[in-house]
């Protein structure tokens, strides 16, 4: 019988192997699609100023994700500091972009896994982990010598180097990733990444090719496997349509997706005249009418 959560059944050989290759990332950086090669062991800071140290902006039980992640007893949620994307739109900018956080060393985030497991949720979170692969890597080894036995949601904007994710494949057992857009023009003008829809769709194939199509246990919860979101910008400006028709026929019909209806002009959305306000009751209802056109498994649908 395989190990579950799937970290437990990594070998001490693998694990070793493991990181000396996050040493080997996070020394020349290449965690994200931008590869700036930054030596962030030697001190130097990458694109997304992330250094060698995780820095974490709030740590808790969170109840606002989709059913099967937050569950009835929560996700236990660790947000990080800094983002390799810079979406103008950002609603966690005050972190993501703004630099809002603390540091914290290896053992204080593997503390920080130990608390929320004890605090009885479901899963670890990891919000926008991207830049901190390495160093999450070092704090869940340590974390299982503190007794960690819960799964992992690797909650990502799915801009991450194919390098980085496979140094989690065997760890993460849940990929909730977010597809933003499918047109490099508006990728670059509201994100500053034109590579995003080719990176973000390669990453979700490596993602899916670990797990496979969300699995819920008998109590509903998420036990293994990839969830896409998508959320709904205004003016069409995420390419919804076409983001459908990538994961229908280029990964798979039972990826379920969760189309979100958040959006507000957030951080410096209210300068963008094609982001300056909320989405409309059309606009959501055109994107649902898409999905049911994709022919995608059912996912989770918001009201507006």
């Amino acid at each position: 019988m395989n190990a579950y959560p799937s970290y437990l059944g990594i070998s001490d050989k693998d694990w070793s192997n493991k990181e000396d290759a996050a040493r080997r990332l996070i020394s020349d950086c290449r965690c994200c699609p931008r590869y700036c090669h930054a030596d962030r062991e030697g001190g130097k800071k990458g694109m997304c100023r992330a250094g060698s140290k995780p820095v974490i902006a709030s740590a808790d039980a969170h109840f606002g994700e989709e059913p099967p992640i937050s569950g009835y007893k929560g996700s236990g949620t660790i947000f990080f500091t800094y983002c390799p994307m810079k979406c103008v739109y950002c609603q966690n900018y005050p972190f993501s972009q703004l630099g809002h956080g603390k540091e914290k060393g290896i053992e204080e985030l593997a503390s920080l896994m130990i608390y929320l497991q004890e605090k009885g949720c479901h899963n670890i979170n990891l919000v926008t982990p991207t830049h901190f692969v390495p160093q999450i890597l070092f704090a869940v080894r340590k974390a299982m010598d503190m007794g960690l036995k819960i799964p992992l949601v690797y909650n990502t904007s799915s801009y991450d180097s194919i390098e980085s994710l496979s140094l989690m494949e065997g760890v993460v057992d849940i990929y909730l990733a977010d597809l933003r857009y499918a047109d490099p023009e508006k990728s670059e003008k509201y994100s500053g990444a034109r590579d995003y829809p080719q990176a973000s769709m390669a990453a979700v194939k490596e993602m899916y090719r670990q797990t496979g199509p969300l699995e819920l246990d008998k109590e509903g919860i998420a036990s293994r496997g990839l969830l896409i979101r998508h959320l709904v910008l205004p003016n069409r400006i995420a390419g919804t349509k076409d983001v459908f028709k990538f994961i229908a026929g280029d990964l798979s019909k039972k990826v379920p997706v969760s189309l979100m209806s958040q959006y507000f002009p957030a951080y410096l959305a209210p300068d963008h005249t094609g982001l300056n306000r909320r989405i409309t009751r059309q606009e959501y209802d055109e994107a649902l009418g898409w999905l049911d056109e994709s022919g995608l498994a059912e996912g989770w649908r918001q009201d507006i």
